[in-house]
């Protein structure tokens, strides 16, 4: 079936056939992830929108919707199809409050227990709304060409990348079970999987985890759920006698093994299928979050060093890229550089391809804030315009993530332009030279990263800053720097990214986006504080920059920065590239670099 209109007809029949009158259908799969394998690109399949976050609601003899966020709302327009579904935002019209609208209380809405998370699912039971689990996906039933699923193999994650063996994670994990008096945890999330047993994969284009299940049990021992032939002999041996790999199968089995057991499970980050099948066995489900998420957030010594040197190995092919941007970038398509920055990243051996599928908009298509270029949307870059690039990569140490957003002229950009720009510049600036005490919540740091921009009445409808993993998700929890509140404190060794913007559409946007390294800060005696490290290495574009709108101590910030990166990077530079990088990093104010 290729004809994407006919696919949410098609669903209808099949709802009525289950004798359900709607369906929820959410973004993520079985792991409940943001990023997915092609084969649970259900939502994309159904409804032609490719973004991260979403969900859809069907109803059998109603109108059908699409949600997701601030990110996303001008690609959900551009590629749903208006006249078969509602394309609305996620937080002014919440999925449960337009099913109970338009649905009425007394219909029965099926969804799929394995790809929903009991706190996904509150919202709608708060609703009045009657939910149906149901044994199969319907989507499932009519997608006849699905991809088949990942079966690449299970690989070491080294301790010179780790920095701490997995039975020694294990042990940290199992004492906090035994202290709760629980007996067990059901990981459904792949990088706490990943990050726990030191293994990665290949399973997602961008993400190197394996797509499993685990269980982990309070005498640190684990049952790693993925099909045995997924992992060499090598894997088995470095995950050791106290991992048992058993086929996914034998899940079900497993969990029915816990019955009269204290079983922890996250009600956000796991699939409430598990808490059906442990409650039917006759276990005790203890709700609580995944413990690995906090320890792998903080990133241990070996694994700061290796967030440095990733992005130093990513600088370089970034600096490269910004000097063939500013000598051959214009005429080039939005594909062309694109496909040019990935190029001269995999330049380093120890490349392992893009974090996240690089965001390559000039001019009107940089108001996109998650744009995603494609053959039908390429746009050639053209002089005189914005162009803004969101890229990342993966290295074994490392995962980097970094926006930049450049002038195509020859000359300073125009005041409407440099304006948001600058503005947009010192909020990252305030961000990143953050002094906070221990215990802050990114809640709280948000603001620091908007002020500049709500002076003039601007604002940007996203977060300031997400986690990122060590060789793991671009984007990775607990904590975040957003306006919404989470109550989640940025910790001694958390990455975050520190990424204000500003957009125009259907003219430009702007974002700007270093990672931060929170570490310990100088306090009085009896106080802890942190500050934010910047890792990321580039140069911020000057042409776009209003130096008349700059504090003395903004300025000074900037030029310390611009020296910082042309020191660490030129050296790896060719003459011409480092001689550009040179004059990129000049003082704002003052003699150029290496000036006498």
């Amino acid at each position: 079936m290729t004809d994407i209109a006919s696919r949410l007809p098609a669903l209808r029949v099949v709802l009525a056939r289950m004798g359900v009158d709607g369906f929820i259908l959410p973004r993520g799969d079985e792991h409940l992830g943001e990023y997915v394998a092609p084969c649970a690109e259900r939502l994309a399949w159904l409804s032609g929108f490719t973004g991260s976050a979403g969900m859809a609601v069907v109803l059998r003899d109603g109108p059908a919707a699409v949600f997701s966020d601030g990110r996303y709302i001008t690609q959900m327009d551009q590629q749903v199809d208006g006249a078969a579904w509602a394309r609305l935002h996620i937080r002014d019209t919440p999925p449960a409050q337009w099913l109970a609208e338009n649905g009425g209380r007394g219909l029965r809405i099926g969804y799929d227990p394995r790809l929903m998370a009991e706190a996904g699912l509150q919202p709608f039971v708060d609703a009045g709304l009657t939910l149906v689990p149901l044994a199969a996906n319907p989507v499932d039933g009519i997608w006849s060409d699905r991809p088949a699923p990942p079966a690449g193999p299970c690989l070491a994650h080294g301790l010179e990348f780790a920095g701490e063996a997995s039975a020694a994670k294990r042990a940290r994990m199992a004492r906090i079970l035994a202290g709760d008096g629980q007996q067990a945890v059901v990981l459904g999330d792949p990088t706490s999987v990943a990050w726990l047993l030191n293994i990665r994969g290949r399973d997602l284009p961008d993400t190197p985890v394996c797509l499993a299940f685990a269980i982990l049990h309070d005498d640190a021992r684990v049952e790693l759920f993925i099909d045995p032939a997924r992992v060499p002999a090598e894997t088995a041996a470095w995950l050791g006698a106290d991992v048992t790999v058993r086929p996914p199968g034998e899940l079900d089995a497993a969990l029915g093994a816990l019955g009269g057991r204290r079983v922890r499970i996250d009600p956000a980050g796991t699939a409430i299928w598990f808490v059906q099948a442990l409650e039917a066995a006759g276990a005790t489900v203890a709700r609580g979050g995944d413990p690995c998420v906090v320890p792998k957030a903080r990133k241990n010594g070996v694994e700061q060093d290796g967030a440095r040197r990733a992005h130093l190995v990513d600088a370089i092919a970034l600096c490269r890229f910004l000097h063939w941007l500013d000598s051959e970038g214009v005429g080039r398509s939005e594909l062309a550089a694109a496909a040019r920055l990935d190029a001269f990243r995999a330049l380093s051996p120890d490349y392992r391809g893009e974090s996240f599928p690089a965001i390559s908009g000039s001019g009107p298509n940089g108001a996109v804030i998650h744009y995603r270029v494609t053959e039908a949307t390429d746009r050639t870059i053209g002089a005189d315009e914005v162009y803004l690039i969101d890229s990342g990569g993966q290295y074994p140490f490392g995962t980097t993530d970094v926006t930049r957003t450049v002038w195509t002229g020859r000359g300073p950009g125009p005041d409407v332009v440099r304006g948001p720009f600058t503005r947009v510049l010192q909020g990252h600036i305030a961000l990143a030279r953050a002094r906070f005490p221990a215990g802050t919540t990114g809640h709280a740091l948000d603001a620091l990263a908007r002020y500049a921009l709500w002076q003039a009445g601007m604002d940007y409808d996203h977060g300031t800053g997400h986690g990122v993993g060590s060789y793991l998700s671009v984007h990775e929890g607990p904590a975040s720097i957003s306006p919404v509140h989470r109550p989640v404190a940025v910790e001694d060794g958390m990455i975050l990214s520190d990424e204000p913007g500003y957009y125009r559409p259907g003219a430009f946007g702007i974002r700007l986006e270093n990672l931060l390294l929170a570490r310990p800060a100088a306090a009085e005696a009896n106080r802890s504080f942190l500050a934010f490290e910047t890792l990321t290495l580039a140069p911020f574009d000057r042409r776009l920059i209003d130096a008349g709108l700059l504090t003395p101590e903004e300025i000074a910030w900037i030029d310390a920065y611009h020296a910082r990166v042309h020191d660490a990077v030129a050296p790896h530079l060719g003459d011409a590239e480092a001689a550009w990088l040179r004059a990129a990093c000049s003082p704002l104010g003052g003699a150029p670099l290496g000036a006498a």
